[in-house]
């Protein structure tokens, strides 16, 4: 079967990205496959319809019928999945264990799906992370989030009415999104110290300029991931990071664990002992918060420190947050690609430990185990 890509305007609240460019539409065309896209899906990234060269235009539910390979940023929904030819494939952010309705449908309607965030941390699919890719996007946007919410300048500045000291900025967990904070604050005059319970990140985070906090706790674990703390090692770790925390006069917290609640780091007792005007910038708070007062999508203040909940922050730099995703996507599916027909090696590793669902069945084993028990 010659394969047709169908991409759909995203339609999740102030999303902006579109999961392909009209520089990766050029490349897919090259490769012999055919593209329908809605018309407008990439308007709020500032990718135009009349931009993209050889692309066929037209409704979403025409897509949907057209497609054989559906293209997404955010999850596609049960009623697309729905919609969308039997055994067709789908690749994008699905995040099954939370949109259970939308993997039983992938898996009833007979659809191959790929989870992006699934993919291996291996060093050939780095150039398909999408996980990597808008965190770093997030976590440039967190520090100027923190630095149009302080009250302070961030770098020193010497005047005639005095000198005015440097903010101290504290970033919590080391991956891609805290260590674009930290090049981004330091970036930006601030003092910057960050903190990881992974030892192995001290390098990275001095290299960048920044001072390693060192909790004497540590959790590296599989994948390059931070394992679960203990409760005891939680304890420790609480008792020197708070410390920290009362010093800072921004605190940027990243700390999160796969597939799990983001893991609670900064107690209401931590917020409470910093320095009013204080701001806590906490982009796990999709997934709960790191901080016990995080309200997602939210600013509350506390004791005169504001927390800022932020949700999709990739969103808010839409043109290249998209051009970035759709790298990605280019990466993981075009050596599938074959004279303009799909045909996945299911010896890859890149492609079978991403795979969700296939043949009616959900793959993954331990979405499936979070899905269904693992029942089924």
């Amino acid at each position: 079967m010659s394969l047709t890509i169908g991409v759909l305007k995203e339609s999740a609240i102030e999303e902006t990205r579109v999961a392909l460019t009209p520089e990766i539409a050029k490349k897919l065309i090259q490769l012999n496959a055919t593209i329908v896209m809605e018309e407008g899906a990439g308007e709020l990234s500032n990718h135009l319809d009349e931009e993209y060269e050889g692309v066929e235009f037209c409704d979403a539910q025409s897509v949907l019928k057209k497609a054989n390979l559906l293209l997404t940023v955010q999850p596609i929904t049960k009623e697309q999945s729905n919609q969308l030819g039997q055994g067709s494939c789908v690749v994008g952010m699905i995040f099954g264990h939370l949109n259970k309705e939308v993997v039983y449908s992938l898996k009833e309607k007979n659809h191959t799906s790929f989870a992006m965030e699934l993919m291996p941390r291996i060093s050939r699919a780095q150039s398909m992370d999408v996980l990597s890719s808008q965190a770093a996007a997030a976590g440039y946007q967190s520090v100027l989030i923190a630095a149009t919410t302080l009250d302070k300048f961030f770098p020193m500045l010497t005047t005639a009415a005095g000198t005015i000291r440097p903010a101290q900025i504290l970033i919590i967990g080391a991956g891609v999104a805290g260590l674009q904070a930290i090049a981004t604050a330091k970036r930006l005059g601030a003092i910057v110290k960050g903190y990881d319970v992974r030892s192995a990140t001290k390098e990275q985070i001095e290299s960048l300029g920044a001072k390693f906090v060192d909790t004497g706790v540590s959790a590296d674990g599989e994948g390059g991931y931070a394992r679960e703390l203990t409760k005891e090692e939680k304890s420790s770790q609480q008792a020197a990071l708070e410390k920290e925390i009362a010093n800072s006069d921004v605190v940027i917290s990243t700390a999160a664990i796969p597939g799990k609640p983001a893991p609670k780091i900064i107690r209401a007792e931590a917020v409470r002992a910093m320095k009013p005007g204080a701001v806590i910038i906490d982009l796990a708070a999709e997934t709960g918060g790191n901080c016990e007062l995080t309200q997602a999508g939210k600013t509350i203040i506390e004791n005169k420190v504001k927390i800022v909940g932020p949700i999709n922050l990739a969103a808010s730099l839409g043109k290249h947050a998209s051009e970035m995703y759709s790298r990605n996507l280019f990466n993981f599916i075009a050596p599938a690609i074959n004279d303009g027909e799909l045909k996945i090696d299911w010896e890859d590793e890149v492609f079978s430990l991403s795979n969700l669902t296939r043949d009616g069945k959900i793959i993954h084993a331990s979405s499936k185990e979070a899905i269904e028990g693992g029942s089924k």
